[in-house]
């Protein structure tokens, strides 16, 4: 889960009390369905072919759209929030969403949904745009403050020399946001055709036609260029809700790696992991990339220390928090690796 959700005030803290009801995701906006459901995490391990996944995916998304209001009553059983948030999983899921969008900007210049919300998308652009100036001066391995008055060589003075790729770009806003901050070699993807259509319609209409727009599927990526610089807002999680998203997730640490040149950075905003979460999926890819041993006391774990693909170097500390039950907890991280 993305941090830690505040309970009901009339139940036990339980899975079931910090998932969003299907109820509110529906009966506004369909397309609110993917907005808020990012915090629901399915079983795994369909045995299904991806044919018949996005069957059944097309089928719930039909059903969802035509129910009655009387349907969601209180005094009714809940729709299996489970269900639907699986559909996110789905290309067909955000093809549909995505052509909607594509019509209601032609229709009312709408630009759709901002995902995790306006605030967090310019606030991941100026941190990172910040941490961009920084890496020069760091003392890598061992930056643990986040502070930009740092020891080290002189500052870059500005990121238009960084290359961007943000990948599961959807709407392409948040290139725009890093365009704001000076970065100019901007590229977005997606496999999605309507949102990369979406995009660009967007892009053109706010003046920013320097960015690069293409179909692209992360996880089997034509790409044949590394950056330096490689943004991800929501797309791991869209990953992880599908029914086989353990094995995806595995998938896209292997491509991800790919994309990020050495010395690059790879920036991620969730809501469906923690920063701890995040941390040690990457632990685990390293290791995984590297056949080490777990036993710290190792030969084989000193030399994958060495060895590692990725590296936390720091995440966003802005975000609202709360406390409950004694720990505190965001309902968004973004964090910063560095690929080596």
């Amino acid at each position: 889960m993305a941090g830690f959700r505040l309970p009901p005030e009339d139940s036990d803290v339980s899975q079931a009390a910090r998932q969003v009801s299907a109820v509110d995701l529906i009966s506004d906006d369909d397309r609110s369905v993917a907005a808020d459901s990012w915090s629901i995490k399915s079983d795994y391990g369909s045995t299904l072919d991806d044919e018949q996944r996005h069957a059944d995916a097309a089928e719930a998304l039909s059903a969802a759209t035509y129910r009655a209001a009387s349907d969601y009553s209180s005094d009714k059983e809940e729709p299996d929030a489970e269900a639907v948030s699986s559909m996110l999983g789905f290309q067909s899921y955000w093809d549909a969403a995505y052509a909607d969008e594509l019509t209601n900007f032609r229709e009312h210049g709408h630009a759709g949904e901002v995902w995790f919300g306006a605030d967090v998308m310019e606030n991941v652009a100026t941190w990172t745009k910040n941490l961009c100036l920084e890496i020069p001066q760091r003392q890598l391995p061992n930056h643990v403050d986040n502070t930009n008055s740092l020891p080290g060589g002189q500052p870059e003075k500005d990121v238009s020399g960084w290359n961007v790729l943000d990948v599961g770009t959807g709407n392409g806003l948040l290139l725009q946001e890093l365009a704001k901050q000076g970065f100019s070699d901007l590229t977005g993807t997606d496999y999605s055709e309507g949102a990369i259509d979406l995009a660009r319609s967007l892009a053109d209409r706010d003046g920013f036609s320097n960015i690069k727009f293409l179909v692209d599927d992360v996880l089997d990526t034509k790409l044949d260029r590394k950056f330096q610089l490689v943004t991800d807002k929501g797309t791991l999680d869209a990953i992880g809700l599908h029914p086989d998203g353990p094995v995806k997730r595995m998938m896209y640490w292997d491509s991800i790696s790919g994309l990020v040149a050495s010395g690059g950075l790879l920036v991620i905003t969730s809501c469906n992991s923690t920063k701890d979460e995040l941390i040690q999926e990457v632990e685990a890819f390293n290791q995984r990339r590297t056949g080490a041993s777990q036993e710290p006391d190792t030969a084989a774990h000193q030399n994958a220390t060495r060895d590692i693909t990725f590296q936390y170097i720091d995440h966003i500390r802005t975000y609202p928090t709360f406390m409950f039950g004694g720990a505190v907890g965001s309902r968004v991280a973004t964090v910063a690796f560095l690929r080596k």
